[in-house]
């Protein structure tokens, strides 16, 4: 999936990953995908939990190796 923007969150935790995701979107434009690359498996909760909290999109999560990428619309 193609991303304007990446995040990278490896070695973070809840709720590390959400709050650098919220500051990461307010910089961004609506319609913009934003790449969070976290290893932190609450992630997989976590952040589709935030995005219909905030009205962003969760695009989907990619899991390889231990490593989650998690794909942000900005609304």
């Amino acid at each position: 999936m193609n991303a304007d923007k990446t995040l990278d969150c490896v070695g973070l935790y809840c709720p590390m990953p959400i709050v650098k995701t919220a500051a990461k979107i307010k910089e961004m434009k609506p319609g913009e995908v934003l790449e969070v690359v976290a290893d932190d498996k609450g992630i997989k909760l976590d952040m589709p939990a935030w995005c219909k909290s905030t009205g962003n999109e969760c695009l989907g999560i990619e899991e390889s190796g231990g490593e989650y990428k998690v794909y942000v619309k900005k609304k």
